[in-house]
């Protein structure tokens, strides 16, 4: 299955602030770092440590939310 839709949404919102749930039940806040065709980087903001690298693969994710800078 292609996750290029996702991949698109998330490289519109690189370099923002965005919470990603994941269908395990998870949720990692942080700034988008990179995207590829496979995951996207956050770094780490929030609960995380500041600066943690955190990697979360497209097929893993329920849904996307953009915060307010």
């Amino acid at each position: 299955m292609s996750y290029q839709h996702v991949e698109n949404l998330l490289i519109r919102y690189r370099g923002q602030l965005v919470n990603i749930k994941t269908l395990s039940g998870g949720i990692y806040e942080g700034l988008i770092n990179d995207v590829t065709n496979d995951y996207v980087s956050l770094k780490g903001t929030g609960a995380l440590v500041e600066g943690d690298l955190v990697i979360v693969l497209l097929h893993a994710i329920e849904s996307v939310s953009p915060q307010r800078s």
